[in-house]
């Protein structure tokens, strides 16, 4: 194992202060890790508090206008392709694999788009005050 210090990256889109809505790229830091019985060691998060989750399907075609997340939440693709449009015109997509926080509840939101479906989904929801340990802003 490298001595690079392990980590992600995740999407976020998220309201702006003028209502509109944009993407940023986070990284989450594995600080923490775990030893199993064989001697491997996982580099991980602190155990995230999450309220609940829900498994959602979206099917093909689906073509939201303007909406807001209806609350903070992590979306995990596990299958289909889901793509999404902030206020400022920028289009990012996702596919099987792919992790996105979902964090415009306020504002004018995002469109949301189903290109290649059903897409079937998991949207971790998480609180208010929700804060990955030490993330930091990709520029």
């Amino acid at each position: 194992m490298s001595g690079a210090a392990a980590s992600f990256s995740i999407a976020r889109f998220y309201a702006t202060a003028e209502g509109g809505s944009r993407f940023e790229d986070v990284i989450v830091p594995l600080t923490e890790s775990r030893i199993d019985p064989f001697g491997n060691r996982y580099p991980m998060t602190l155990p995230l508090d999450v309220s609940n989750a829900a498994f959602v399907e979206l099917p093909d075609g689906l073509d939201q206008d303007w909406h807001t997340a209806p609350n903070r939440q992590l979306v995990f693709v596990l299958s289909g392709t889901l793509e999404v449009e902030t206020t400022e015109g920028e289009v990012r997509r996702w596919g099987q694999g792919s992790l996105v926080m979902a964090d415009d509840t306020k504002g004018k939101g995002h469109r949301t788009r189903v290109l290649e479906g059903p897409a079937k989904l998991v949207f971790v929801r998480l609180p208010d005050d929700f804060r990955f340990p030490a993330v930091k802003e990709l520029r």
